[in-house]
């Protein structure tokens, strides 16, 4: 998922039709602010709300979480030869059928990190995205020289590396996970069988004394795919 060319395409929506951010805002029963976040790629929709989006503006969900405008597709299309057309349209069919992504919301099972994110995942590939990471437990004010994190995947007893966080340098813990968001695209060819303790965050933060502190973070999803 590219926040970028999501937002780029709701806005689109919008002034397609003739709809100010607060009127978006409104139908969706969010803030304008949420809606100028969208549209400037600093963020995306909760997946409910994607979904309400491509109801109401009649376009695909796939298109949507591709960033890619459907009609103008088809505006395309006209120009191509009649026969390539038809052929064209039967590809699009089969391919189809094997396109409709599914979703699942993700979470912490540690009570100390409030977590939230979402997996969107087909039959060919998985996207992983988490939007946010509070912590909110023991009162921690110690402004760390350095907080970086990675992501992390159990596979046979192994650590897998499946993304890094941004590095940031004089900050607090809860200062550095407000902007902190993790977006993995094509994370698999098909939807992982996740475990309960599969997936798992860790946090790094370096003390003016050199001393690291470790967060781990698992995270868990509303069920397997």
């Amino acid at each position: 998922m590219n926040q970028e060319r999501i937002g780029k395409l709701i806005k689109e929506l919008r002034k397609k039709n003739n709809l100010t951010q607060k009127d978006l805002a409104d139908s969706l029963g969010v803030t304008y602010q949420a809606v100028s976040k969208w549209e400037n790629g600093k963020n995306i929709p909760d997946i409910s709300i994607l979904k309400e989006i491509s109801k109401k503006y009649n376009i695909d969900i796939n298109d949507l979480l591709e960033g890619n405008n459907k009609v103008k597709r088809k505006n395309k299309l006209f120009l191509i030869l009649p026969i390539l057309l038809i052929i064209l349209v039967i590809i699009l069919i089969i391919s189809n059928l094997n396109n409709n992504f599914e979703f699942k919301t993700i979470s912490s099972k540690c009570s100390d990190f409030k977590l939230s994110g979402s997996v969107a995942y087909n039959k060919e590939h998985t996207s992983l995205y988490i939007s946010n990471i509070e912590f909110c437990g023991r009162e921690d004010n110690e402004i760390y020289k350095k907080i970086e994190c990675n992501l992390y995947e159990n596979y046979k007893k192994s650590e897998i590396k499946i993304s890094s966080c941004s590095i940031k340098n004089n900050t607090s813990l809860k200062d550095y996970l407000k902007t902190t968001k993790i977006n993995v695209n094509n994370y698999k060819s098909a939807c992982p069988s996740f475990k309960e303790s599969n997936l798992f965050l860790k946090i790094y933060a370096t003390d003016k004394n050199n001393k690291v502190v470790t967060f781990n973070v698992p995270i868990k999803l509303e069920d397997n795919c």
